[in-house]
């Protein structure tokens, strides 16, 4: 599930703080999937684009479908570094590999795949990627592969 790219991919900073933990002080399984998330988040906003900003141009991404695995748990307090790359550039739809990584030792915690899909945000109906996002991410390193077409 690792992507091979040229250029490191874009990575997010973050820490565990206590609500992300079980009573044993672990992050719970779910947590890693909010982790992505923000680093999906921080990635657009690094291309210069904020959902908001998106929403009001009647554009949400949404996620169609995940996976994930987990490989070593995150504690209480650790600083994590969370990866969000592009894999796949679809006419309506983006494939981001990531993955969680502990700083202090750099293991790798989690790692997955998510099918994330352009849709209206008056219909949720499927739309196109804008073309200045979609050079944004190109320009950016996005990764291994663009299927413009589908």
């Amino acid at each position: 599930m690792r992507a091979q790219n040229r250029q490191d991919p874009f990575a997010h900073r973050c820490r565990v703080y206590y609500e992300d933990t079980d009573a044993g002080g672990v992050v719970y399984y779910v947590n890693y999937l909010k982790f992505m998330e923000r680093a999906r988040t921080e990635r657009l906003r690094h291309l210069g684009f904020s959902q908001s900003e998106l929403a009001e141009q009647n554009l949400l991404f949404v996620v169609h479908s995940s996976e994930a695995r987990y490989h070593a748990p995150a504690r209480l307090d650790d600083a994590l570094r969370v990866t969000a790359q592009v894999l796949e550039l679809n006419r309506a739809s983006l494939r981001f590999v990531q993955q969680v990584w502990r700083e202090t030792d750099e293991t790798l915690l989690c790692e997955g795949q998510f099918l994330v899909a352009a849709v209206r945000a008056d219909t949720f109906k499927p739309r196109a990627i804008p073309p200045e996002l979609r050079d944004a991410f190109m320009a950016d390193g996005m990764g291994t592969q663009s299927n413009a077409g589908e």
